[in-house]
């Protein structure tokens, strides 16, 4: 056949691919470190846990999602945030177990690639790396024509990190009732509950395009879009202290169900809500959405992005190690010896 169909009339541009990777090559080579061997365009990723310094490391894997997060990406037209928040939902479920984050890879899928909007998502991912200490070794754009609408696309991550053996978290058999709960800020709802927030942005009828309602410094789509705040490389840091005994990544499921996945059976935690100021992005959506408390403290991180457990005695040493990390931290209630998460003054958030 002279004239017979090509892999470009049934969608699918390869060309296109190759010109992507050229495209995104030096933000990939931006997040090089000791440990990687060879360099992206291979079939897939080597690294040497020796040459990054580990002596007896147990490697730890994280796999992830941006979720419809990415909907709103759209709505809004900008795709260069939302790479950092598929890096930080794979790196911070690592460094809760004492992992430090090694290597990243990430999975593009579309409809028809559309190369400059495939480097704006990979320059996030690349930035998220840049912040967790971890390199991207590879990943893979697929194309497939009729899958996806036009101008859509998918995203997942995959992380491995590794850990002494003996410096595994959570420290099970060291938490006790009376140690401390630390609550570390989060950046606002991160990557979780957005299908909740898209309901109520359109239950309310707020324009994306407008001032947001709880910071006039942006528009609405824009304050929603910030990124997933990155915790890895100040809580490394923290865990030389040795103090810390459990971390818990405050993700989907918010406080209710993320903090009791790192305690003892038969133990859990009383949180004063009092203790920190719930943020505005969260009394926003409360109030548009008439979400009640219980419904926020388990869907979002309600200003909380990580929880740490440190012993009582241990506790104001941590917070100032923490503040001088730059983090937001305060003391948000005790480990107790009744199973669940109770959340004093929570009605308070029904605004």
């Amino acid at each position: 056949m002279t004239n017979g169909l090509t892999y470009r009339d049934a969608g699918v541009d390869v060309d296109a691919g190759a010109d992507l990777v050229d495209r995104i090559r030096n933000d990939a080579d931006s997040t090089a470190r000791s440990g990687v061997v060879g360099s992206l365009g291979g079939f897939g990723g080597l690294f040497d846990p020796k040459a990054a310094g580990y002596v007896d490391p147990l490697l730890v894997a994280a796999t992830d999602g941006v979720g419809t997060k990415l909907t709103l990406a759209g709505q809004v037209g900008r795709h260069d945030t939302v790479g950092q928040d598929l890096v930080a939902m794979c790196v911070n479920d690592l460094v809760v177990q004492g992992a430090e984050p090694l290597f990243f890879l990430d999975y593009f899928a579309t409809g028809k690639l559309s190369v400059e909007q495939a480097a704006d998502v990979v320059r996030g991912i690349a930035e998220g790396c840049r912040l967790a200490g971890c390199a991207l070794i590879g990943g893979e754009t697929a194309e497939m024509p009729g899958l996806y609408r036009p101008g859509e696309y998918d995203l997942a991550g995959f992380c491995v990190g590794a850990v002494e053996r003996d410096r595994v978290l959570p420290r099970i058999d060291a938490i006790r009732p009376g140690d401390a709960v630390l609550g570390i800020a989060s950046s606002g709802p991160h990557s979780n509950g957005y299908s909740l927030i898209r309901r109520i942005v359109e239950h309310s009828g707020a324009d994306l395009t407008a001032p947001a309602p709880f910071d006039d410094t942006s528009s609405l789509g824009e304050a929603l879009l910030t990124p997933t705040r990155i915790y890895v490389k100040p809580l490394l840091s923290a865990l030389k202290l040795d103090q810390v005994r459990a971390l818990a990544h405050i993700t989907g499921g918010g406080l209710t169900d993320n903090i009791p996945r790192v305690l003892p059976e038969g133990t859990g935690v009383a949180l004063d809500a009092a203790s920190w100021e719930l943020p505005a992005v969260f009394r926003w959506l409360a109030r548009a959405g008439g979400v009640a408390p219980a419904e926020m403290a388990r869907t979002f991180n309600c200003g909380v992005g990580m929880v740490a457990i440190v012993p009582e005695a241990e506790a104001e040493k941590v917070i100032a190690f923490l503040k001088y990390k730059k983090e937001r931290v305060w003391r948000m209630g005790e480990v107790t010896a009744t199973p669940g998460v109770e959340i004093a003054g929570i009605e308070a958030w029904q605004v």
